[in-house]
């Protein structure tokens, strides 16, 4: 019969505290807790409920990370200039916008945040946040709503949007927008996660597609389709570890799809509740998503995505 040291190489240890950063399939005794754990990883992403935002409202802006995100403007009906500040457990209220706006872009930090384009009337107005303020920035040369923004404060991108649909990519250096390569599909209502230099680009109305196309600084070029055409849906990731989340189909959605840099695939479970027009924050094995509207109200909801193959403790009981 195998014994647990032959498998990992180690006994079980007796600890007073769990430890920091524990192997998978490790096993352990706690002294302080008199109970034994063992660490193993999720199978599947899922989502868990966070704390509600302040203002309920949909067309909001995001940025940041699960522990620390920035959601900004927004709808509810009227226009809102509100930030809030999340935690990893709650919101609090931060400083105003300058210009009060809804189906806005964001990019870049809590702590150094991002907010571009929008409505009433396609703006152009970028803001930049310091953790407190947000002061102006350079404009967009061309002003829109309903485009998606990734990237950071010094070095962000926004893409798509309209009216009338757009193709127009332009590129922030700290204090001014320059045109960059053109999407290959025009559409607005769109999602972006990455960088400046590595873009991801999905779903969005040209009317619903799942069309997805990466940027390597200079150019789109196009990637796997989204599983589920969708647009008014939030983004969050990387290039190459993205993450699609809700949307408008026929329907609202609650569908969370996971891109690898080739091909989107389908999580098993979606969000509590379903919603269009939110924000996203965060990464693949760590995200956030918040605001939007239901089909019938808007949302303060906020849910905490864990992604698959993170490492969780477990108490072992027996009986």
């Amino acid at each position: 019969m195998s014994e647990y040291k032959g498998i990992k190489g180690f006994s079980i240890q007796s600890l007073s505290a769990d430890p920091a950063d524990p192997n998978i399939g490790q096993v352990w005794y706690n002294s302080t807790s008199s109970s034994w754990k063992v660490t193993s990883a999720t199978t599947a992403g899922a989502w868990a409920t966070g704390g509600n935002m302040g203002t309920s409202r949909e067309r909001l802006g995001g940025t940041g990370t699960q522990t620390a995100a920035l959601g900004f403007g927004g709808y509810s009906p009227g226009t809102f200039a509100i930030t809030e500040e999340y935690d990893g457990s709650s919101w609090t209220t931060g400083g105003n916008l300058g210009t009060a706006r809804y189906q806005l872009a964001g990019a870049g930090t809590q702590t150094a945040g991002l907010a571009f384009g929008g409505n009433p009337g396609n703006l152009a107005n970028t803001e930049e946040y310091d953790g407190s303020t947000w002061t102006s920035g350079g404009n967009l040369n061309t002003g829109r709503s309903f485009l998606a923004g990734c990237g950071t404060q010094t070095a962000a991108l926004g893409f798509g949007g309209g009216p009338p649909n757009t193709t127009a990519t332009e590129e922030y250096d700290g204090a001014a927008w320059t045109t960059g390569g053109n999407l290959g599909t025009a559409r607005y209502a769109l999602a972006g996660a990455g960088t400046q230099t590595a873009g991801l680009a999905f779903g969005g109305n040209n009317p619903a597609t799942n069309a997805t196309e990466e940027y390597n600084g200079a150019s789109w070029t196009g990637g796997g389709n989204l599983g589920t055409a969708r647009y008014r849906l939030a983004g969050a990731g990387t290039q190459t570890a993205g993450l699609a989340i809700g949307g408008n189909t026929t329907v609202v959605s609650s569908a969370t799809e996971l891109y690898n840099g080739t091909a989107w695939t389908s999580n098993p479970t979606g969000l509590a509740t379903a919603r269009r027009l939110l924000a996203g924050a965060g990464t693949q094995a760590s995200a956030l998503a918040f605001g939007g509207y239901t089909g019938t109200t808007k949302t303060a909801a906020t849910e905490e995505w864990t992604g698959a193959g993170v490492a969780l403790t477990k108490t072992i009981t027996v009986s």
